[in-house]
């Protein structure tokens, strides 16, 4: 076989002996480091040759990096950190920001001959190899500083691609369990062995290992300069935990910077990286585990550990340089620490690096921690931790960020990502102390006809910029926690109750008449005028047309539903059945419309359901919310009507650069015209009248001036919500109930119905939006979109009582039964209707008036003669019958003529009524047509 395909395993492993090893050792490091050595074992020759065919280039990736969270104040620019993510606590310094004692008690400790080797500490080596070669099951130590760098970078190397992975025997096939599906090594193990594999690997494969890591070693002292591998080791080692580099060494066990170490906290640290989860200080409790499990590290009751080698306090002690008192407050603390530092101390003292007086200091100085951990995960956020959480979910979940789950987690954890997000601290800061002033996390709530045991109680208030889709804050009653031991704890919950499912891993909530928003667009889409008026009056709707879905919707049940607080309805407008959420207007505009097209006004609103798919519009009830959907796909929806029918999708996050400072794409989120602009204007006309007074939202009206567009919603006794919007900024407040169905209108919090805490919290959150952000006037409505609407008024008389007022009410008319009237009409029969049958302002009020059947029909008696039209007067069943007016005509000789009737001929009067009959005659005042004098007909004069 050629030696090219020669491995170092297969080598060091046919070396015979003790001997043998060492002597190949040393002719290969000889070799390598100093060419000119002669070769003569055939062995070693071989060795030499299959060393320098090792692979020689080493891959330096990125470290692995926190990721950050930011906010930005708008008025100063000024960035704030919310948190880190992170999986390794890493912040890379420069060369010269470390104290340059660190170094020095670092190489003093770890590789005194560093800046003199080219990679490999000969005399370290072979002592290592040696060991190994004596039976030690794990490789021993000295390794240089360049191999310890090159060993650190292929542990982060495997761990930068550990995934959950399947198991595999020796022959690479994988391992099955008990049930025949694939066993699966979680990564946690997979990172560990990352770590063992590279440090602890026993026989030819650890001298394999070490030769591998040494050829990597050599290569990098020919790339790299001195300085900058001891940079990388100190920016890339590990101090314990999840505490890596330098810099967060010293801020996590001292509060303090790599540039402002001490001569005693430098020698902690670099005798703790030798094996530091074993040597670490923010563990009083102990960091080292015996083999009964017992942990240990501090020393018991102020007594020094036995074994403990603090010879160095003891000289101390005998010269005189400290007291005995001083000794055992010094190795009181982290003791076996204590050792390491003073070994560190000991061999910076013999290399010149500190004076004696300084090694007396750090020597008697006890190891003090100031523990100051990494502030990772939104629990840290402090006063945002919802707005956090829904921005974590985005990275985890967007594509933007990786194909699989475990690409966007490893970006997040590791891939030193900057994410500035969209939060505004002037407005979270206002809704997090109106949330924290009005919703307790969890109240005692009775339980409602529906459901009888009270329910879990949460509220949310989301705020998002018009014309953007920005979102500028997330508040919630409850503390965020994403530990599963408080799962059952109603206090707490990692659940963004203002997302859906894919982000805040929220179900949502019924919408309620915030609902009735899309109605009015489609009514207007479809060229209804606001201020048309029609029956919303409380009573059955048979019908509701739906061209998708499940078809048309029928009240086989002749079910009614009610208005909140059982109002009775009335005949009117849109614009008032928006102002006062009047559901049985609504359920009116909706009968002249399409179930499907409604919904399709919500889906290019963006208004889904929680899990992304349309909201379901096939019953009456759904016209007014009893679909479930987001508090944030709410507040868009009236940011769109606000922003003259543009939507934009919401987003989170303004910009993303990698850890270099290079901008990073960030989610897709677009703005789209999906109403037209005046559409959009007349239903911020309609929607204008919600929050003024008489509006159902004047309650959450900060009143600063603002024009405010708005709406309000309940759902049963569980839910209730408040959105509104200026120009520039929307507001959404949910508050009711998690699961369950307690009864919000009979809870009361700090003097206030949980029902209502809508109303002070958005009027706070809105107002600090407005004072942020201002608003401008809405646009005007449209003309056509706002006239008023004349209906054809049908003719009801002769109609029953009952088949009139039907008739009328569908028609969109109130009506009232007036007193009964004269007329010859059938007892029960409409005989007069007022306004009359024509063209009225739709839903005037007609007054219907029966028949009293008292009524007679005045006949005609025109050109029969005055004696003749009297008799035919009276026969009809007048009693009281007179002359009229008399006009003179020559023509007639001795005969009169009768002319019209008052009341006239063909009116329906009372029998009683008098009736008098014009009349001609040749000669008037004669009476009777006698001539003057004439008596009346009964011939009194």
């Amino acid at each position: 076989m050629p030696d090219t395909k020669r491995t170092a395993t297969g080598v060091l492993g046919g070396l015979a002996g003790l001997v043998g090893l060492s002597a190949a050792a040393g002719v290969l490091i000889a070799a390598t480091v100093t060419p000119a050595v002669a070769i003569t074992s055939t062995a070693a020759e071989r060795a030499i040759t299959m060393f320098d065919n090792l692979p020689s280039s080493l891959e330096i990736d990125k470290l692995m990096l926190p990721s950050n969270f930011y906010a930005t104040n708008p008025e100063t620019g000024e960035t704030v950190l919310l948190t880190k993510f992170l999986e390794q606590d890493r912040t890379p310094v420069n060369f010269d920001q470390i104290n340059p004692v660190m170094y020095d008690a670092l190489l003093s400790s770890e590789d005194p001959r560093y800046y003199q080797h080219g990679g490999i500490d000969l005399i370290g080596t072979t002592r290592a190899l040696l060991s190994n070669a004596g039976g030690s099951s794990e490789t021993q130590g000295g390794s240089s500083v360049s191999q310890q760098y090159v060993k650190n970078v292929l542990i982060q190397k495997c761990e930068q691609d550990a995934t959950d992975t399947p198991e595999v025997d020796d022959k690479g096939e994988a391992v099955l369990d008990e049930n025949g599906n694939p066993k699966i090594i979680p990564r946690a193990q997979v990172l560990l062995n990352c770590w063992t594999d590279a440090t602890t690997a026993e026989g030819s494969e650890g001298y394999a290992r070490k030769l591998q890591e040494m050829r990597y070693a050599i290569a990098l002292e020919q790339k790299y300069s001195k300085n900058d591998i001891l940079l990388g080791y100190m920016n890339i080692a590990n101090w314990g935990g999840v505490t890596y580099g330098i810099e967060s060494a010293a801020r996590q066990y001292f509060g303090t910077t790599a540039a402002n170490l001490t001569v005693a906290q430098a020698a902690t640290l670099a005798g703790m990286v030798q094996n530091p989860n074993n040597y670490r200080i923010d563990k009083p409790e102990g960091s080292i585990v015996s083999s009964d499990g017992t942990t240990f590290n501090k020393a018991p009751d102020g007594v020094i550990d036995e074994g403990a080698n603090l010879v160095a306090l003891d000289n101390l002690v005998k010269s005189g340089e400290i007291t005995e008192e001083q000794k055992l407050a010094a190795a009181d603390g982290y003791t076996s620490t204590k050792v390491r530092q003073l070994y560190v101390l000991s061999r910076m003292l013999d290399d010149g690096k500190i004076t004696h007086e300084q090694y007396v200091e750090a020597a008697v100085w006890p190891i003090t921690p100031n523990v100051v951990r990494a502030e990772t995960g939104c629990v840290n956020a402090a006063g945002a931790e919802y707005f956090c959480q829904y921005v974590k979910d985005v990275i985890l979940k967007d594509p933007a960020f990786g194909e699989t789950d475990d690409e966007r987690r490893a970006l997040l954890q590791r891939g030193g990502l900057n994410v500035y997000t969209t939060l505004d601290p002037r407005i979270q800061a206002t809704a997090q102390e109106a949330m924290a002033a009005n919703a307790p996390a969890n109240p005692a709530m009775p339980g409602t006809k529906d459901w009888p045991a009270g329910g879990r109680f949460g509220s949310t208030t989301v705020s998002i910029e018009a014309a953007t889709g920005r979102i500028l804050s997330i508040a919630q009653n409850t503390q965020f926690s994403e530990d599963a031991a408080v799962k059952d704890d109603w206090n707490y919950s990692s659940l963004v109750f203002a997302g859906d499912s894919q982000f805040g891993n929220s179900g949502g909530f019924n919408a309620g008449s915030t609902f009735k928003l899309f109605t009015l667009i489609d009514w207007l889409e479809k060229g209804h005028s606001v201020n048309e008026t029609l029956n919303g009056t409380v009573r059955v709707f048979k019908k509701m047309t739906n061209s998708c879905g499940k078809g048309d919707w029928y009240n086989e049940g002749n079910t009614i539903v009610n208005n909140f607080g059982k109002a009775p309805g009335r005949v009117g407008t849109p614009m008032q059945f928006t102002a006062s959420s009047l559901n049985t207007g609504y359920f009116a505009m909706a009968e002249k419309l399409d179930l499907c097209d409604i919904k399709n006004v919500a889906t290019r609103m963006g208004v889904l359901n929680p899990k992304g798919g349309e909201v379901t519009m096939d019953t009456l009830t759904s016209i007014i919310g009893v679909s479930e959907v987001s508090p944030i796909a709410i507040a868009e929806a009236y940011a769109t009507v606000a922003n003259n029918g543009v939507y934009c999708q919401p987003q989170a996050i303004d910009r993303i650069t990698d850890s270099d400072g290079n901008e990073l794409p960030k989610p897709a989120r677009t703005c789209t015209q999906v109403i037209e602009p005046n559409v959009a204007a007349t239903a911020a006309y309609a929607l204008q009248g919600v929050m003024r007074g008489g509006g159902t939202g004047q309650s959450g009206n900060p009143n600063d001036g603002t024009p405010l567009i708005g709406k309000t919603g309940t759902h049963e006794s569980i839910q209730s919500w408040l959105v509104e919007s200026s120009t520039k900024v929307a507001t959404a407040t949910w508050a009711g109930n998690v699961d369950g169905g307690g009864d919000i209108f009979k809870t009361w919090h700090n003097g206030n119905k949980l029902s209502d805490i809508r109303y002070r919290i958005t009027r706070a959150v809105q107002g600090a939006a407005n004072a942020a952000y201002g608003g401008d006037a809405f646009a005007s409505p449209d003309a056509n979109l706002t006239k008023q609407i004349l209906t054809d008024l049908p003719n009801v008389v002769g109609k029953s009582i009952d088949e009139a007022s039907q008739i009328l009410s569908d028609a969109g008319f109130s009506v009232e039964v007036g007193a009964p009237v004269d007329s010859d009409l059938p007892e029960g029969v409409v005989a007069a209707q007022n306004p009359g049958a024509g063209k009225v302002a739709g839903g005037t009020t007609v007054t219907i008036s029966p028949s009293n059947v008292q009524g007679v029909a005045v006949p005609s008696v025109a050109g029969s003669s005055l004696e003749d039209a009297k008799k035919a007067l009276r026969s009809a069943g007048f009693g009281n019958v007179g002359d009229g007016t008399c006009t003179v005509d020559a023509s007639l000789g001795t005969q009169t003529k009768a002319g019209a009737t008052n009341p006239a001929a063909g009116s329906v009067v009372n029998r009683n009524t008098s009736i008098t009959v014009d009349y001609s005659a040749v000669i008037c005042g004669a009476g009777g047509g006698r001539g003057p004098g004439g008596g009346d007909d009964n011939g009194n004069g």
